[in-house]
């Protein structure tokens, strides 16, 4: 695959969140107690977001993994935490295969309930919110597409629905606009293609809150 164009650029401290599909997403009993394991993020996997296509690199969490503060949470909502690492209750680290977790669960009526719900596999999806700190975008196979080589995690989480927000798909449209622009790419065909991906995005959370 021939890539076009490569450019290494700092993008806004600005939160976004990306979702993923965990087959081997499980729960498991130690010493008596519920262990919640599973990868919140895969590397080198292209994903379709709207308007562009995006993939995370090996080593995009390894400095954020060992210095922040990040906490577990049920569908982004600080209000149910699961776990933090600082508490010891959340264990995070890169494998070759991506971010892997290790939370143990608060001993709460909630988070009891969750448990049933992850091991009958109604809820199957991790999900990731962060900032970047450095992206690197290229045009493959006639398409903008990114790829997230290092960023500042905040949490990880257990999903209902995947979703990417407006503002997270905000966020990379302006990543991708200074790219473009950099590049010499026409103005007008950026913002349109800014304005198609913020109304898929619109769409799409209209289709979620349907469905809650």
């Amino acid at each position: 695959m021939k890539n076009l164009t490569t450019l290494n650029f700092q993008v806004p401290d600005e939160l976004e969140r990306r979702a993923f599909a965990v087959n081997e997403f499980r729960v498991e009993q130690r010493d008596g107690k519920p262990i919640i394991e599973g990868h919140a993020a895969v590397f080198n996997q292209k994903a379709d977001i709207f308007g562009f296509t995006e993939e995370i690199a090996p080593g995009a969490f390894r400095d954020s993994i060992g210095t922040d503060d990040i906490r577990a949470l049920f569908n982004h909502d600080s209000n149910f935490v699961l776990g933090r690492n600082r508490a010891k209750t959340l264990e995070l680290s890169e494998d070759e295969h991506g971010l892997f977790i290790s939370n143990r669960p608060p001993d709460t009526q909630w988070a009891r309930d969750l448990l049933v719900s992850l091991q009958r596999g109604d809820i199957s999806q991790m999900s990731f919110g962060f900032r970047t700190i450095e992206d690197e975008w290229k045009t493959v196979d006639g398409m903008p597409h990114r790829t997230l080589k290092r960023v500042q995690l905040f949490d990880v989480s257990p999903v209902t629905f995947p979703a990417y927000p407006q503002t997270d798909v905000g966020v990379a449209m302006r990543s991708l606009g200074k790219w473009l622009k950099r590049e010499g790419k026409d103005a007008e065909a950026s913002a349109k293609a800014e304005a198609e991906a913020l109304a898929a995005a619109a769409a799409r959370d209209r289709e979620l809150q349907l469905k809650r």
